[in-house]
């Protein structure tokens, strides 16, 4: 791991979002909550809650960090045929947070495919990625599509 020890404690906060695309009908289920795993949105969530916290049981490199703040949205997309998935991570301290919001977002999306596989295994986890970071020497960072 890299050495943080001389590094100062700052407010450090990373956003990242991806999404499952599906079939029409496999959204629908997911949005009435008609899967027989149950409530796809809920468990997805709370499962991205808990990878977060985990990120450094996952990744070897990764500091295990104590969060002040982990937060996963998980938004059905009629228009995209999709879950729109959004993870929030804060801390005050010597490292950042991207790696635990990319794992919050990735865990998530696992867990609604693995719910929703029964009825839809063409399922595509995609577009996972960080949107924005603040805090720590480097200072603010967003996401520009045109970066790419």
């Amino acid at each position: 791991m890299v050495d943080v020890g001389d590094k100062d404690d700052t407010e450090r906060v990373a956003v990242a979002r991806g999404s499952v695309q599906m079939q029409p009908e496999t959204l629908t289920l997911i949005m009435e909550g008609n899967m027989k795993k149950g409530d796809v949105l809920t468990v997805a969530q709370l499962a991205g809650i808990m990878a977060a916290k985990r990120t450094s049981d996952l990744i070897p490199m990764c500091h295990p960090l104590m969060l002040s703040h982990v937060a996963v949205t998980c938004t059905p997309n009629p228009a995209a045929n999709c879950v729109d998935i959004e993870a929030s991570v804060r801390l005050k301290g010597k490292t950042g947070v991207e790696m635990e919001a990319l794992t919050a977002v990735s865990v998530a999306a696992l867990t609604i495919y693995d719910m929703a596989k029964a009825v839809d295994r063409g399922m595509i986890i995609s577009e996972v990625r960080v949107v924005q970071k603040s805090g720590g020497k480097s200072g603010d960072w967003h996401f520009e599509a045109s970066e790419r």
